[in-house]
């Protein structure tokens, strides 16, 4: 199976480029699977209903969040309603939504999502290694699935490190999001699980972290606020990873760091 991940979507931008060349790459690579982390994704903080459905409509099979997930109020339903978009499985019980899901792809192969927030650094949430502990002991890749992804939204990146290695071999990629910059630490873990600590952002890098420059430079000279935080409007970069895993084991065979359009140097497979 082939799976695409793209990391954090932010503003327009990021919006604008996904649109125009998601269809074309999932065509020229042979994509079976993609998951979009939006949390970013509604003019740099959050998703909408209306954000959801465009991403859903370019190419999107499962949109993750994180800790902006809810700030619009719409939201709520949309995470009661729609099992395609995920937020945090480790927020508390009773939260809307679900943190989880498993899907088919068009070929009929399984694939479960699971969407975690750190805990360092971040707001208060469940045990993050607990939960992926408790939702591998009921799965068996190769046998009742045929792959699992674990999208974990955090600051720190010994906390990113710490879950991929203690769930190394029992699912086939757990890659990181949230701050917005790939790391350049894409590998194949020992027992075959594909990882990267960061996949980036979909967004102007002309930034801070994809929002315009002058109000977090303002905040950090005067520790003082003069405005809101406003995505950056400049040429958007997409960031993510590409995934083969095995049919057979469903673990990763080979992991590819994707980066085009923009201001960054590109990144692409050579593949058939």
């Amino acid at each position: 199976m082939r799976i695409l991940f793209l990391g954090d979507v932010v503003g327009q931008a990021g919006r604008n480029l996904i649109q125009q060349t998601l269809p074309s790459f999932k065509k020229k690579y042979k994509v079976d699977f993609t998951i979009i982390n939006g949390d970013n994704a509604a003019h740099g903080f959050g998703l909408t209903k209306g954000v959801c459905a465009d991403l859903f409509s370019v190419g999107a099979d499962v949109i993750t969040s994180g800790n902006h997930g809810w700030e619009a109020q719409e939201m709520e339903e949309v995470f009661n309603t729609n099992s395609k978009v995920l937020r945090p499985a480790n927020f508390p019980e009773g939260v809307p939504g679900s943190g989880c899901g498993f899907y088919r792809t068009c070929s009929g192969k399984t694939i479960g999502v699971l969407h975690l927030q750190g805990r360092v650094f971040m707001g208060a949430s469940d045990d993050p290694f607990r939960c992926a502990e408790n939702w591998t002991k009921r799965l068996i890749l190769g046998k009742n699935v045929d792959a699992l992804v674990v999208d974990i939204h955090g600051e720190a990146t010994s906390e990113k490190m710490a879950l991929a290695q203690f769930i190394d071999g029992k699912v086939s990629l757990v890659v990181g999001t949230h701050t917005h910059i790939p790391t350049a630490d894409v590998q194949i873990l020992p027992n075959g699980t594909a990882y990267q600590t960061d996949s980036g952002m979909c967004g102007c890098f002309d930034s801070v972290i994809g929002m315009q420059k002058e109000e977090p430079i303002y905040r950090y000279l005067t520790n003082r606020r003069k405005g809101k935080y406003e995505p950056a409007k400049g040429d958007a970069t997409v960031c993510g990873v590409l995934v083969d895993t095995d049919d057979k084991t469903g673990l990763a065979e080979k992991i590819f760091m994707i980066r085009y359009g923009g201001r960054l140097q590109e990144s692409l497979p050579n593949l058939p």
